[in-house]
């Protein structure tokens, strides 16, 4: 069976955990909230509290406030809220950003703020794909993503959570140039590539191979973890 083509994971979100059955939510490691904002715009009954570890960013999304949405500088291995708070937890390309040493802390955590029956979606990228191959000329997130699978893993061995279901799937990407990749991808707030020259040319020259009359267009494999807290 061909691996599913996503282009919006609210709705892989909605279909594995209804959003109009879990209201109270929690989000670590938000970034620019965009999926955050996009939920409550489609569910406005949910409350969400989103937590964010980069200075910078939460800054930025404390300037743009929505009803519902309440943001936390804090980060998954440490959340400043009270025990079995919430319905639902979700971690968006962000379990492989926890520091590797604080990856169980962070799954304890979660696991304390949610209520008995509640639910953990972690989405996280696949090590593999042409995308992969240009970001890992300069960011190479074998090891980390790894450990954050292997954490995950020994969660659900130690009988704290039980594996409701794990889907694989794909999301298109598109550039239109290299100076969209570059702003994107190399320029982000939450992390600091600093690209030599001759690095930088690599990587333009790697990503120019997929490049088009229509841009560059790539297909991002990702997983989904849906765990419910025992």
């Amino acid at each position: 069976m061909p691996t599913p083509l996503v282009t919006d994971e609210l709705d892989l979100l909605h279909r594995l955990a209804p959003l109009d059955q879990h209201r109270h939510i929690i989000e670590l490691g938000c970034g620019a909230a965009d999926l955050a904002r996009k939920l409550l715009a489609r569910f406005p009954g949910c409350q969400l509290t989103a937590l964010e570890v980069d200075q910078r960013q939460h800054a930025k999304n404390l300037r743009d406030p929505l009803p519902g949405l309440h943001f936390i500088e804090a980060g998954a291995q440490a959340i400043p809220l009270a025990a079995e708070a919430f319905d639902l937890a979700l971690m968006l390309k962000s379990l492989h950003h926890v520091p590797l040493p604080q990856l169980d802390q962070a799954l304890s955590e979660i696991h304390r703020v949610l209520k008995p029956g509640g639910l953990l979606y972690v989405s996280e990228p696949v090590f593999a794909g042409p995308l992969n191959e240009v970001m890992r000329l300069f960011h190479d997130e074998e090891r980390v993503r790894a450990a954050a699978r292997r954490a995950l893993q020994k969660a659900v061995a130690s009988g704290a959570w039980q594996q409701v279901s794990e889907i694989l799937f794909d999301v298109p990407v598109q550039f239109r140039d290299f100076a969209d990749f570059e702003a994107r991808m190399i320029g982000v707030t939450f992390a600091d590539h600093r690209l030599d020259a001759a690095t930088l040319q690599r990587v333009r020259a790697r990503f120019e191979q997929h490049l088009g009359a229509e841009g560059a267009r790539f297909v991002r494999p990702m997983r989904v973890n849906l765990l419910r807290k025992r």
